[in-house]
């Protein structure tokens, strides 16, 4: 699985790895952003979209603010020869990961991500 650190630059969880994610334009379909977001952050086409599901998010900001975000998961296969690291402000590096082998220290909410959906990942 592609997974980013996100820059000193990032609002929040800098120095960590995280999957990719963002945040949905008014007026744009999820999966229309999606395909934006793979192709701002990665150079590349999304090949094939999966829905996973959801995952309400309650968080605090560095600074103590409360937050609640709505997580929209998806599965995007994309052809990883292409796959390049295209927005350097917003990520340090990019990397190819195995479920049992990912890098240190991960973002916050990766745990739960993983714990919601390594079954499904595992047949990707």
């Amino acid at each position: 699985m592609l997974m980013s650190k996100r820059s000193q630059k990032c609002r929040d969880e800098k120095g960590r790895w995280e999957v990719a994610g963002g945040g949905l334009k008014w007026g744009v379909t999820a999966e229309n952003n999606i395909n934006r977001e793979v192709l701002e952050e990665f150079g590349t086409q999304s090949k094939q979209i999966t829905f996973l599901g959801y995952r309400d998010v309650f968080r605090k900001l560095e600074d103590g603010t409360p937050n609640h975000w709505l997580m929209l998961d998806f599965a995007v296969l994309v052809v990883p020869s292409e796959v390049k690291l295209n927005e350097p402000d917003m990520a340090d590096e990019i990397g190819w990961f195995t479920l049992d082998d990912q890098p240190q220290p991960q973002h916050s909410q990766h745990h739960v991500f993983m714990t919601k959906y390594s079954g499904e990942i595992k047949k990707y």
